[in-house]
């Protein structure tokens, strides 16, 4: 007797090849599925609705759910849908648009777009097609170097300079913990071994390589033609929301590129520094393995790529023990390298 009493739910209900929408009232899926295949001129034996945003299956219990105007696809037996942004997507680059004309396309189904996560992939994907990457100098692309010093007269100098400014960061950050050693003795080895590893550092050029396309794999963290990826949250093996850029492509990609971090997976703070610090307590920096330590900070082996949204910042809990960290380093350079 419930069933009677249901009211009609307003939603807008569309087919999966078309981009106009219907609004159809309806008390249930079943009475939603009869009124749209007709609508829509498809078969019922077969049909199934889901959520045009996500491609979320509507189950009859998720109906009665839903808010009103709530925008539906109506699908056929065989058909399917992942999400609306990449049926738009889709559309768009089979218009045989180019340049300018296929980014105001974009543009314009962003401007319409309420969603929080579709317009954060339609804002990428406009990011994206605004691609200049095949340019290099600064000649041939003046807007790119807007704000960038002259003494940079290509992309991929300024890239490398970039990196390198990232990785003498972390070198400042090494330095600056000297401050908070109370033991002299402890304190000058410390300030010795930092020394050696800023000699390290300039001989590989401040790692800058990272970010120069220019230079052979694997040394650089991007593809010949300028594209990053995401290596995903410190805890995973790669990023699941597969984010990727390519700040080569455009001014405004390079500068929300400078938004994605070099992240330690060991981090600096609370575990490296901290245990270069206790390895020179009772140890001279000359029978500290340097080396490990210079491996943690600046390089690929303890450093992930990551988009703003992956990096997490709170305590890196990757179930390695910091006494274990500090019984190799401080081993003689003889048995660790």
């Amino acid at each position: 007797m419930l069933r009677l009493f249901r009211k009609d739910k307003p939603v807008k209900i569309r087919s999966c090849t078309e981009n106009r929408k219907y609004g159809v009232a309806a008390k249930d899926v079943k009475e939603l599925l009869k009124k749209g295949c007709k609508l829509l001129q498809l078969p019922l034996s077969g049909a199934h609705v889901c959520l045009c945003a996500d491609g979320t299956e509507v189950t009859e219990e998720y109906f009665q759910t839903l808010a009103d105007n709530t925008e539906l696809v109506l699908l056929s037996r065989d058909q399917t849908w992942s999400g609306g942004v990449a049926y738009d997507i889709g559309q768009l680059l089979s218009t045989g648009l180019h340049g300018d004309g296929l980014i105001e396309a974009a543009k314009g189904l962003l401007s319409d777009e309420q969603t929080p996560k579709r317009r954060k992939i339609l804002t990428e994907l406009v990011l994206n097609l605004e691609d200049r990457s095949d340019l290099e100098s600064r000649e041939e692309d003046k807007d790119w170097f807007k704000g960038v010093d002259a003494r940079f007269k290509t992309k991929s100098a300024y890239m490398k300079f970039n990196c390198e400014s990232r990785i003498r960061s972390y070198m400042k950050e090494v330095v600056g913990a000297t401050n908070s050693i109370q033991k002299a003795k402890v304190k000058q080895e410390f300030l010795k071994a930092s020394a050696c590893l800023k000699d390290m550092l300039k001989a590989a050029g401040y790692n800058g390589c990272y970010f120069d396309r220019t230079v052979k794999e694997p040394d650089r963290l991007c593809t010949q033609g300028g594209w990053f990826t995401c290596q995903g949250s410190f805890d995973q093996k790669v990023c699941l929301s597969l984010h990727s850029i390519n700040p080569y492509s455009s001014y405004e990609s390079r500068v929300v590129f400078s938004t994605w971090n070099l992240d330690h997976r060991i981090e600096k703070k609370r575990t490296v520094i901290p245990a270069l610090q206790d390895a020179l307590q009772n140890h001279k920096s000359a029978d500290v393995n340097l080396h490990y330590f210079y491996r943690l900070l600046f390089t690929r082996e303890n450093l992930k790529l990551v988009h703003i949204v992956c990096h997490n910042k709170g305590a890196h809990d990757l179930l390695c023990d910091p006494k274990e960290i500090f019984r190799q380093a401080k081993g003689r350079k003889r048995r660790l390298v």
